[in-house]
């Protein structure tokens, strides 16, 4: 009789990817809502939902109920819906493109998107039947036309010289839009409505409700279910389109289909947040470094990574000025500015 001990054979059973994910998604919410300037104990979080949502009667100050589900609550949730939506469209971009540099606000698409959006809130154009994230989606839409012609004219494509056309292309085309969204507020604002949009425009969660919440969830449940249905062909565009093609992908169908629902979920977010930088870039890198290049698991962690960031970024925004929020902008582009630095360098090292 062998003494061998089949150590295989007793291993312990891996829990499930989704029970890791199921910790941080519910937990980074909450932590979002009682961390800030005054901070709330976990356990009277956890009180307040529970008697908002299912009437438990804790003694909970009425206060600190309202604050958690009026105002933090909701400021969490839609913090992390923005971080996962703009991780995603990062990652989409960045790999349709074969370019490390790539994310919606270095193309131009979030500079369109805010001037969609201001055109409909402030100069009032079709203001009557145009939500502005109708607005904010034809934005975007229109500056990611114009980014990518100003890259096929200039012979962007699949080498390293057309890929940095496409960033060329996509920094012309944020400082237009960014000049245009400058002079409708300039033209059409008062005092008060230019200094609360120049706010918004660098990042403000600070006058989100729960019908954001709804609408945010929304655009990147469209975002991350298009994606995770094309990881096959996202894992074939990494190697360029032609060998894409090769392998069966309708090219120019799943390009346009991966491209609308980033462009819409990018445009949806910034007509709630506002022009929130450096996610859609840093975000996917993180990933890579953790879980690989396949999509099937980069595309979830990168939402996951995105939503933890975001409401990470937002808690320090709140706290890190006693007795003033920052624009969320500022945060993320202070973590930000260094990572595209280290990749930029990085990119530069491997060609």
């Amino acid at each position: 009789m062998s003494g061998h001990v089949d150590v295989a054979a007793i291993r312990r059973p891996r829990a499930p990817g989704w029970i890791w994910a199921a910790a941080p998604i519910m937990a980074a919410p909450l932590i979002g809502a009682a961390l800030g300037e005054t901070p709330i104990p976990i356990a009277t979080v956890w009180q307040a939902l529970a008697n908002q949502l299912f009437g438990a009667g804790y003694p909970v100050d009425p206060i600190d109920q309202g604050i958690i589900w009026s105002y933090r609550l909701p400021r969490a949730l839609v913090a992390g819906a923005c971080g996962a939506g703009l991780a995603i469209s990062g990652l989409v971009l960045q790999t349709l493109l074969r370019n490390a540099l790539a994310d919606p606000y270095l193309l131009g698409i979030s500079a369109g998107a805010s001037t969609g959006a201001v055109l409909v809130a402030v100069a009032g154009l079709g203001a009557a039947f145009l939500p502005m994230s109708v607005g904010a989606l034809l934005g975007a839409l229109a500056a990611f036309a114009l980014v990518a012609g100003l890259a096929r004219l200039s012979g962007g494509g699949p080498s390293a010289r057309g890929a940095a056309q496409i960033v060329l292309a996509g920094i012309a085309g944020s400082q237009l839009f960014n000049a245009l969204t400058s002079f409708i507020i300039a033209r059409s604002a008062s005092a008060e409505q230019a200094r609360g949009i120049m706010f918004w425009l660098l990042g403000n969660l600070s006058g989100v409700r729960w019908d954001d919440v709804w609408l945010a969830a929304a655009a990147v449940t469209v975002a991350l279910v298009t994606a995770l249905w094309h990881v096959r062909s996202l894992d074939a565009f990494a190697f360029g389109t032609e060998s894409a093609a090769s392998l069966g992908v309708p090219v120019r169908r799943v390009q346009g289909i991966l491209i609308l629902a980033t462009a819409a979920a990018t445009a949806v977010l910034v007509s709630i947040t506002g022009a929130i930088g450096f996610v859609g870039l840093v975000v996917p890198h993180a990933a890579r470094f953790l879980v690989g290049s396949r999509h099937a698991r980069l595309v979830p962690v990168s939402a996951l990574i995105g939503m933890v960031f975001l409401i990470a970024a937002d808690v320090i925004a709140r706290m890190l000025v006693p007795g003033q929020t920052l624009p969320i902008g500022v945060v993320t582009a202070l973590v930000g500015a260094p990572a595209f630095a280290i990749i930029l360098i990085r990119a530069g090292s491997a060609s």
